[in-house]
């Protein structure tokens, strides 16, 4: 666990406590970890962060440690549907504001949502693809996540369907896990053994879709043999949409989506409840990816 702080405080420093299901080898992640520190640094609150890489347990106890450590506030993540209802109702009777960010979770009872609406994506991408006329009914789409059953994808998997299921169009939803190396792996050797019937593709995770072109070169794919939609919170995907081999990424805000939801913790702290949720996102192409490419530091 990370403690970050400022030097110099606005007031006595409060407490908060940032718990996120994700892993620290994902690109993601650092963009989402480096918001929380840029707020630690310019409120001068105290920010503990930890990174639970998929274990629902270990982010429960997460969760309850800082409950029981009389924390100000608590950002969390939620890795799978209804896996946080317990905690979030303990750290409500504690008295403590519990913020969900980046996988939304309305099963249980948190003080407010910061991040994508997630159902909503899936339904820009798939809408994406038909649009644009790169799917068409009786279609295949291969649709990889590092996670199968976490809550980014089955949100996302739920939008994809009511775009998907009235036009006839199918998919399948694989397991790349959260290894980079055995995404690679994995991916690579779906799309050699199912090229003839792969139409599309949609990343349902950051770290398979900025695989995309070390998949594409290992499998001899060219930049747009197939068409590919997904999440874009990354150089490498940023980078894949300039070079064409992505066509279209969705930015999440990750800096912006940590600031805030600390921001709407210490807001609550100090008697203005939050009371709405505060939805980021959106879906970039080759003319504006650089912009999203500059903020994550790329050239």
């Amino acid at each position: 666990m990370l403690a970050l702080s400022a030097g110099t405080a606005l007031a006595e420093g409060k407490t908060f406590y940032w718990i996120s299901h994700g892993g620290p080898a994902d690109p993601v992640w650092t963009y989402f970890l480096q918001g929380a520190e840029a707020w630690a640094k310019e409120t001068g609150n105290t920010v503990n962060t930890s990174f639970h890489s998929g274990d629902v347990p270990s982010q429960q106890e997460a969760v309850r440690a800082a409950i029981a450590a009389g924390a100000s506030g608590i950002c969390s993540t939620s890795p799978d549907p209804g896996s946080m209802v317990d905690v979030v109702k303990e750290a409500r009777a504690a008295g403590i504001p519990i913020v969900n960010f980046n996988t939304p979770d309305p099963q249980a009872d948190w003080n407010a949502y910061v991040g994508g609406d997630l159902i909503h994506v899936g339904k820009t991408w798939a809408q994406y693809l038909v649009d644009k006329g790169l799917v068409k009914s009786g279609d295949f789409v291969w649709m990889p996540v590092e996670v199968p059953g976490a809550s980014y994808g089955v949100e996302e998997e739920k939008g994809i369907k009511s775009v998907f299921e009235p036009l006839g169009i199918t998919w399948e939803v694989t397991d790349a896990t959260l290894d980079q190396a055995e995404v690679i792996n994995r991916m690579t050797d779906y799309v050699t053994a199912n090229r003839d019937k792969i139409k599309a593709m949609i990343g349902l995770g950051d770290m398979v879709t900025g695989s995309v072109k070390r998949v594409w070169d290992q499998a001899g794919l060219k930049p747009g043999d197939i068409p590919v939609v997904g999440w874009g919170n990354s150089l490498d995907t940023t980078q894949e949409v300039m070079d064409g081999y992505v066509a279209a990424g969705m930015w999440q805000d990750p800096q912006a989506t940590s600031y805030m939801c600390l921001s709407a913790l210490l807001m609550e702290t100090n008697g203005i409840p939050i009371g709405f949720n505060i939805i980021t996102g959106a879906l970039y192409e080759k003319d504006t990816a650089p912009v999203y490419h500059k903020i994550m530091g790329g050239n």
